[in-house]
């Protein structure tokens, strides 16, 4: 069983002069839901080498479990801090695909070549293609082996407009997850602001925010073990 987790290289929050990246929840959970039903896990990025870390979500009030685990496990930042390059990887030696989160890939993954083709091969060969939070933006440009847009007519989610309100960060972000994957003729759902919410479609899962990336990663060894 071998999963690819995918993460941004992205690491500027629009033009504020703030930092972004992945959300360290949206790594650490599926990375140890995986690894604990004896996966083999292999971490890539656009550019490869250890990923920009979105500041915020190491602050305290952000913290689980498994990012506690992560913050102990010597062998686990060793393989953040060195992943992949993302034009290296073969769609063939994985089994699914997990996109975890932050503002990063909204820049980045949302508009990567290698992510797409990556991804509409996955998909069209039945593997699971995952993504929580904002990663969902990395179906934005992908296609069905039909030439239509992925999404479009599937049931899915990703961080929702209200959330982003929240966050303050609605005018900064290049676009509106929520309205993108309207617009590309998703069939978007979500429930409240920061509740655990996933959306399986055949072999497409998403997940609505950080919360959410438990029951993703779940949701994908449920399609592989089947």
């Amino acid at each position: 069983m071998k999963i690819l987790l995918v993460l941004t290289s992205h690491n500027q929050l629009g033009n504020t002069g703030q930092k972004t990246g992945f959300w360290l929840e949206e790594f650490a959970t599926p990375y140890y839901i995986f690894k604990d039903a004896n996966a083999n896990v292999t971490l890539a990025s656009p550019k490869g080498g250890r990923p920009p870390l979105d500041p915020k979500s190491d602050e305290s009030d952000f913290q689980t479990e498994a990012t506690k685990r992560f913050k102990e496990d010597d062998n686990a930042q060793s393989v953040l801090a060195n992943t992949l390059k993302l034009s290296d990887i073969s769609p063939d030696d994985y089994d699914a695909v997990f996109y975890a989160g932050g503002h990063g890939p909204l820049w980045d993954l949302a508009e990567d070549h290698n992510s797409i083709a990556l991804i509409e091969t996955m998909y069209a060969s039945g593997k699971p293609v995952a993504a929580v939070c904002h990663a969902p933006a990395v179906l934005r440009h992908a296609k069905a082996p039909d030439g239509t847009p992925l999404v479009k007519g599937k049931s899915v989610t990703g961080f929702s407009n209200t959330e982003e309100d929240a966050v303050q960060l609605s005018s900064i972000v290049p676009f509106l997850l929520e309205d993108e994957l309207k617009a590309k003729g998703g069939n978007y759902s979500k429930v409240d602001d920061w509740h655990p919410y996933s959306v399986t479609d055949g072999n497409l899962i998403t997940g609505q925010n950080p919360a959410s990336s438990d029951p993703v990663a779940k949701a994908v060894l449920e399609k592989i073990t089947i």
